[in-house]
This record gives structure tokens, sequence and C-alpha cells, in this order.
């Protein structure tokens, strides 16, 4: 007998993932006992998960060790996403827990997002509806946007996600210049853009957009420290981690003209918002109060654009997580690990 427990399900992944573990469940002539659930793993629900085998969530579902200690005989973890740092690696090796993720699903879907973000700054998209809407059929300077070609596009992280992103960036005939820690000159090449160190690009760039993954190495990669070396007018797009821009510096930029315009998919204190009236009950007791109090105010922002985490939602997308979560726990079930991620 093998339990499985999905959350952040929606009924249609449901029915899907049922229909996969069956076949699963033939191959490896196991019995599975299967619980699905829309919402995400808490300290109030996880005690439906006491005996629980297999763990696949999603990233708002938070795994520490109050949370494994509720769940004893887990042995393995597979998130429905690229990130993992709503996993603690650690504790869970030191419990003999496999992690599983999502390692590439979306590259392009995210990109787009990202472009999405830039194109409704650059063209007035939303305030041009919302006036069009009030029957003012009209243009002039308010709804006046800007040409993308020329301008220059720096890239932070340029890993599969930042690669189609400079691809876009170059079919709008932009300048490109990338920042990463391991550069990858052969794409440079290739793609036609140069890497430059982080501050040269902080200079250099009329829109900056992060595609980098979140470690210890990467938070704040924009901080207080260094906002006043990013070029006045600057718009900056983040659709990669909330933490990998620091809220308060973001904040300023925005107060002092540093940033002409903002898109953000993510924020750093992104579960306190989720959850905000039941902050302590729910599991998110470590949720730094003054960043999500300056993460209100930033959504009051007219040059300020906020989605919810949305980028990776495309239907295309969500199918290839799904089916990459199957591929990990049928490995897992076969004893043969598969997109297995450790502590860095």
């Amino acid at each position: 007998m093998l339990n499985i427990a999905f959350f952040e399900v929606e009924p249609w992944e449901k029915d899907y993932l049922q229909a996969a573990m069956s076949v699963l469940s033939r191959k490896f002539v196991n019995q599975l006992t299967l619980s699905f659930y829309a919402e995400h793993l808490d300290s109030q629900n996880v005690v439906k998960c006491s005996d629980v085998d297999v763990l696949s969530i999603f990233i708002f579902s938070k795994i520490d060790k109050k949370m494994l200690d509720k769940m004893p005989k887990l042995k393995h973890v597979n998130t429905m996403s690229t990130g993992f740092d709503h996993i603690d690696l650690e504790e869970c090796a030191k419990r003999g827990i496999t992690v599983s993720n999502v390692p590439s699903y979306g590259e392009n879907t995210v990109a787009e997002h990202a472009f999405a973000l830039l194109l409704c700054i650059s063209r007035k998209i939303l305030p041009s509806v919302k006036q069009t809407q009030r029957g003012n059929f009209t243009t002039g300077p308010t709804l006046r946007g800007f040409d993308l070609r020329g301008k220059t596009l720096g890239v932070i992280g340029t890993g599969r996600i930042g690669k189609h992103a400079i691809r876009m960036g170059k079919g709008f005939e932009m300048d490109v210049v990338g920042f990463d820690a391991f550069p990858d000159q052969k794409a440079a090449q290739e793609l036609g853009f140069t890497y430059v160190d982080l501050d040269t690009l902080l200079a250099k760039s009329d829109v900056i957009t992060i595609h980098a993954p979140l470690l210890p190495s990467t938070v704040h990669t924009i901080n207080k420290k260094n906002v006043d070396k990013i070029k006045k007018g600057c718009v900056l797009i983040n659709t990669a981690r909330g933490k990998l821009v620091e809220t308060e510096a973001l904040l300023y930029g925005i107060e002092q003209g540093i940033f002409g315009a903002v898109g953000l998919d993510v924020l750093e204190e992104e579960p306190g918002l989720l959850e905000e009236k039941q902050l302590l009950s729910r599991g998110y007791d470590n949720v730094d109060m003054k960043t999500l109090l300056q993460e209100h105010t930033l959504i009051e922002y007219d040059n300020v654009l906020i989605t919810p985490h949305n980028a990776f939602n495309s239907a295309e997308a969500l199918t290839r997580i799904l089916d990459t979560s199957i591929e990990n726990i049928s490995a897992y079930m076969g004893h043969t690990p598969l997109n297995i991620v450790k502590k860095q």
C-alpha cells in the first residue's frame, strides 16, 4: 500500500493525475491510495497526511521541520514547480526523504509573461483599456508609451527562461546584455548578446528582467546598496522569485524615479499576502510584517503592475508540469530517482 497526497490541484488536474496513477498502479503491481486537495498544505490540514508516503505540492505548501514531524511515514516530496525554496531540503535529507522538482516546463511560458508585463507597461495597455471602458476614445500624452526597439534589455539569469527572454528581446530589436554567475558564452555568441557584470547591467539597461533562481547567493540581487546604480527611468520586470528584489529598495526606487515602471509576478512576502488574515495559525509565522505592509503600498502605485504569480499558468505549461510530476513519482516507485534536488 502506497499513500500519495496531492495538494493545490484543480479538478481537471485531479482527473489527469488519477488516470496516470491508475497506470502506475498496474505497472508496479502496487495498491495506491490517492488523496487530492485544492488547498495548499498547512499546519491545519496536515493532520490528513499522517500516513502519507508520497506528497505532491506546489509553491504555497511550506515543508519545514514542524510539518515533517507530522508526516512520519513520508519518503518522497514532489514539488510541481522549478523552485524549491518552500521546502527544507536539509531537514528532508536528515530524514531520508527525497525531493524532486520540475526543472523544465515553461521556459517560453514565463518569458512570454515577462514580455506581456513589459508590453502592458510600454504601451500603457491597462490605462488605455480603462479609459475606453469609460467611453473615452481619445489618445494623448497620458497614454503615450515607448518603443522597445533600440532599448537595452538587461537579463539577470541566462538559464532556460532567460535565454527565451533574450530571443524575445532580440525579436523586438533590442540590444541585450546579460548577467549570470555561470556565463554561457556559446549562447551569447549564438543569440547575439553580451555578458557584463551586475553593476554595468544596472547602469546600462532601459529594461531589466529577472530570471535567476533563488539561492542564498541571489537573495536581494537588487537591494538598497545597488538600487542607486540603476539607470534612471528603468523598467523592472520580475517573474522569478520575490526575494530576488528587496522590497524596501523597490519602493525607494519607485519613489525616487529610478524605476519608471515595475512589472511583478512575484513578491517577497507572497505567502503572507496569500494568507494574510491567518498568518500565524496557517504556518507562516516568520512573515516579515514590515515587508508585507510595504507590498500593500506597492499595489497602490499607478506605475506598478502586479499579477498573482501567474506566469506559469498556461494550459500547455500545466500539462508539462503534471507529466513531469508523474514521471518523478513513477521514478520514485521504481527506485530510479529522477529530478532530485539537494541543498546547494
